[in-house]
């Protein structure tokens, strides 16, 4: 018998169910590329600070001199705050797209993504503690004629040191070259980079120059951010 005229051209609910079909998945890079400028934010941070030690010698034994010396150097200070916000922020959303491209990844019940997103994690509040001092000191050197030169040194010791221990990044490159060796979670040339990585970081962790971390960790996330990124965009 034929169809009536007004009878309906699909099946009851088929529009609902068309509706929730899921969509093909969409590119998701954007964690990688934090994690670039992440580290592009941390090269940058130590430039910006340079100028805050670029003093002659004869300055380092006597706060009073040192400090007219930088005194100009306030928007150096800003700079750095707003750079380690930057890698702060950075290093907590490639944290957690790291995590979650590791959960792909890895087998069930690995600690390897929680732990690549720890070691970020620390690093991030090392950043904002080491950021936050800029303010106090800004607002010092803007009135450096009125402060106590011995304080303002205390606060610069610590804008020089703090932000800078990025052990946490150590333990994600850790993290993520056994990911790789072990279980080709990732590629291996990045693998054994963060394997290097790692060794570096823990080299400067167990030696009085904890702040040098920052150099081979904020490189790290810059060249794994740029692998990542590239990883994904072949997967799409």
């Amino acid at each position: 018998m034929a169809d009536h005229p007004l009878a309906p051209t699909s099946r009851p609910g088929a529009a609902a169910a068309a509706a929730a079909a899921p969509r093909p998945a969409s590119p998701r890079r954007a964690w990688a590329r934090a994690g670039v400028l992440a580290g592009v934010a941390g090269l940058a941070a130590f430039v910006a600070s340079g100028a805050l030690t670029d003093v002659p010698e004869s300055a380092l034994a006597d706060n009073a001199v040192y400090v007219p010396l930088i005194a100009d150097e306030g928007a150096s200070v800003w700079a750095f705050q707003v750079l380690m916000s930057v890698s702060a922020l950075g290093l907590a959303v490639f944290g957690a797209g790291l995590r979650r491209r590791l959960d792909e990844q890895e087998p069930v019940g690995s600690l390897v993504p929680s732990l690549a997103l720890g070691g970020l994690l620390l690093a991030a509040g090392l950043c904002l503690v080491g950021g936050g001092i800029a303010t106090e000191l800004f607002w010092q050197l803007g009135h450096a004629d009125e402060t106590d030169p011995d304080t303002v040194m205390a606060n610069l010791a610590i804008l020089n040191t703090m932000g800078w221990v990025w052990a946490g990044v150590g333990l994600t490159a850790g993290a993520v070259a056994w990911a790789g060796l072990a279980h080709e979670s990732v590629g291996r040339r990045l693998a054994w980079f963060s394997a290097v990585v790692a060794a570096l970081v823990a080299v400067a962790q167990l030696v009085p120059l904890q702040y040098l971390a920052a150099l081979p960790g904020a490189g790290w996330c810059l060249v794994a951010g740029v692998a990542m990124a590239r990883s994904a965009r072949t997967a799409d």
